[in-house]
């Protein structure tokens, strides 16, 4: 019990430290970004606001991260890697923020940082087989193992990355995720990864109240790669390394909002004969605010959505393997009736919209 106690007391210590460092450094940063010209100008109809914002804010996030992992936490190898490859994904963000650099060499040093989180020991060996009536319960990777755990990282960097598109809405969504994964590690007893969430989610919370809309400035890029790669790596520690029905869908439904539009996003272009890292208006907030949705609006849905997928995952974690594939199910039953229903609305919309323009045109 005390040891529990004490964990809670480490976790809780992290999280306001966080927080607190987060808070006082983000108008630091706001007015270094526009010193060295780290500011988002609104140059195309996917930017949802009207008037140039500083961003890089993502820097005071990392601050108050890497502070209170450095005060409460016992640096491992595995951590020291993440750790090392986050400066690298900030330092990468902090230019781009600045510069606008080029997706190709952007792709490559987010290579070459999960290549340090790996080779650290930060690896996906083995997965969970998500058919529970198979006799064989879980894959060995082997050395499949390095590139899987590699790609893994690099999609969710990107992931959260995508997402950062509405006022609050990345920040907001990995608050939640790394709570999530929090409230997951006590549930299993495994401090060291609660804490190092608690330090994530109190950067986040410490930079909200800036990032809430009307924003008064954005994380960039420096903060949504950052947060998406910690959450990959953390995903690593806490979440894969059981040998359960968890170890698979767990880390999917804590982080379901970013890969999902994601997924969506690359399936969408591909079929549009675009190339998938083509920027286009059709994330899932742009549909919302289409749909007739504010800003606010559209981000509190997200976040409900985010919250529940976050709830479910905590519950698969302490249910059986047959109420975990139950409770998959009716997601998946239910995402699909949401996802048609979401589907038809703007195409009923669009279809309205190509009507009232023919009616104008033939008009004099």
């Amino acid at each position: 019990m005390n040891s529990d106690l004490q964990t809670i007391g480490w976790v809780a210590a992290a999280l306001v430290t966080a927080m607190v460092v987060a808070l006082i450094t983000t108008p630091v940063v706001k007015s270094l970004a526009f010193r060295v010209g780290a500011v988002d100008v609104p140059k195309d109809n996917r930017r949802m606001h009207n008037h140039p914002i500083p961003r890089m804010g993502g820097l005071a996030i990392f601050f108050g991260f890497l502070l209170s992992v450095l005060i409460y936490v016992e640096i491992t190898p595995q951590l020291a890697g993440m750790l090392l490859g986050g400066v690298i994904i900030v330092v990468l963000g902090i230019f781009d923020d600045i510069y606008a650099l080029g997706p190709r060499f952007k792709l490559a040093v987010q290579i070459a940082a999960a290549l340090v989180a790996v080779l650290s020991g930060n690896v996906i060996e083995v997965l969970s087989n998500p058919n529970i009536f198979s006799s064989h319960l879980w894959w060995e990777l082997g050395w499949l193992s390095y590139p899987v755990t590699a790609i893994w990282i690099v999609a969710i960097t990107n992931a959260v990355n995508l997402i950062d598109g509405l006022d609050g809405l990345a920040c907001g969504v990995s608050t939640i995720s790394s709570l999530t994964m929090l409230v997951i590690s006590l549930a299993v007893a495994d401090g060291p990864v609660a804490v190092v969430m608690a330090a994530l989610a109190g950067g986040c919370i410490g930079f909200l109240p800036y990032n809430l809309n009307p924003a008064k400035i954005f994380m960039g890029d420096t903060g949504s790669t950052f947060l998406g790669f910690i959450l990959a790596v953390m995903s690593i520690q806490g979440l894969f390394k059981f040998y359960t029905i968890i170890s698979f869908a767990v880390p999917f439904l804590m982080l379901g909002l970013p890969i999902f539009d994601t997924c969506f996003a690359f399936i969408r272009r591909i079929a549009n004969g675009q190339s998938p890292m083509h920027p286009d208006r059709s994330h899932v907030h742009h549909r919302l605010i289409d749909m007739g949705f504010n800003q606010k609006q559209a981000v509190a849905v997200l976040y409900i959505i985010s919250a529940i997928l976050g709830l479910c995952a905590v519950v698969l974690t302490t249910s059986g393997e047959l109420k975990a594939m139950l409770l998959l199910l009716a997601l998946c039953a239910a995402g699909a009736v949401s996802a048609r229903l979401f589907l038809g609305n703007n195409e009923k919309k669009k279809q309205g919209g190509d009507a009232s323009q023919k009616k104008e045109a033939k008009d004099p």
